[in-house]
């Protein structure tokens, strides 16, 4: 058998995409696939591909491919919501660095669009003209109607499904109403039984899916909420859902909550500040329970016990399911991600 020889050098970064697949003896697709990072490739054609384009010396021609496709090779990664708490709240880091993990395996860049409303439709129009291939949508609300417009324009997967609408939505989600249940289970299980949550906003479903959780776990055990305080997952909505149920307690007839669900650990930070500064005790007086299991959680005193959510693999899996669309994959439209209860200081 001969030797097989070293490519041309005249010839490297000349070589097609079609000679690429006839030297793997696979389709042209696929060899588009493994160049654009998708998973829907089995280890052999990648094994055969990638060996195809070491030897041939196959470069992607990037600038071609996008102007006769009219490709950007960009996401866009949209984010409804303040500025502020965007970058305020550890969740949002985790997840983004899931994605811009999974872009990073692939040819595609990452543009961040943030706006709570979308004033004058400038982020709308960004993507709409033609600005990036696909979009990753997170922390959506019911009112942001601006969302249908991209949906229209671009392939889209969302972070968490939607409160209406969405049958046809690609998403990935964590089970919500699980880890509602995990974090009651356990405050019954260590003898709570006036028990309290602060809820995420009502206008995302994540946070309707934990309050789902936490009533049917205390029906289950015969018993209903103690009080239901809607807060919008921050810090200050934390203080204040303390605040109102020290009011409460100091009513005639009143008494505090036994045990606090709250659905962010930012939300359980500012109750534990609240109640701690009017002299109640943690675990003592008030169990606490927090979700997310972000940094937040080992910066208390006690540190919090809370619900842990994969925030970084949901956003590998988000940046994956869109990468998969674009590169003509067929993922799954729905994803959805594991918690598990993490035990600490605080119940």
């Amino acid at each position: 058998m001969a030797a097989e020889k070293d490519p041309d050098p005249e010839r490297l970064g000349r070589a097609t995409i079609e000679e690429v697949a006839a030297a793997a003896g696979v389709s042209r697709s696929t060899v588009s696939r493994v160049v654009n990072g998708a998973t829907a490739v089995s280890p052999h054609a990648l094994a055969a591909v990638q060996d195809a384009i070491a030897r041939l010396g196959y470069v992607p021609n990037r600038a071609a491919r996008s102007l006769a496709l009219r490709q950007t090779h960009a996401i866009a990664l949209v984010v409804p919501e303040d500025t502020r708490r965007f970058f305020g709240d550890p969740y949002f880091g985790a997840v983004v660095a899931g994605i811009g993990d999974r872009i990073a395996r692939s040819e595609y860049i990452l543009n961040l669009l943030i706006a709570s409303d979308d004033p004058g439709g400038r982020m709308t129009g960004f993507v709409r003209n033609g600005g990036v291939d696909g979009a990753i949508i997170l922390s959506h609300h019911t009112s942001d109607a601006f969302i249908d417009r991209i949906v229209e324009a671009v392939p889209v997967v969302f972070g968490g499904r939607r409160t209406t609408g969405g049958e046809d939505d690609f998403f990935v989600d964590v089970d919500n109403v699980t880890g509602a249940e995990q974090a009651v289970a356990h405050l019954l299980a260590i003898g709570r039984r006036r028990i309290a949550t602060v809820t995420g906003p009502l206008s995302m479903a994540g946070a309707v899916d934990r309050l789902t959780g936490f009533r049917g776990a205390l029906a289950e055990a015969g018993l209903a909420p103690f009080a239901e305080v809607v807060g919008d997952y921050s810090e200050v909505s934390g203080v204040q859902a303390g605040q109102e149920l020290l009011a409460r307690a100091a009513a005639p007839g009143g008494e505090l909550p036994d045990a606090v669900f709250a659905a962010s650990d930012l939300m359980a930070r500012g109750v534990l500040r609240t109640l701690r500064g009017a002299g109640v005790r943690v675990p003592e007086d008030v169990a606490l329970v927090g979700f997310d299991d972000s940094d937040v959680a080992l910066s208390t005193d006690p540190p919090l016990t809370t619900v842990r959510q994969p925030m970084h693999a949901q956003g590998e899996a988000l940046a994956g399911m869109l990468i998969d669309r674009l590169t003509g994959a067929a993922p799954p439209r729905r994803t959805i991600l594991g918690t598990e209860l993490v035990v600490r200081g605080s119940a």
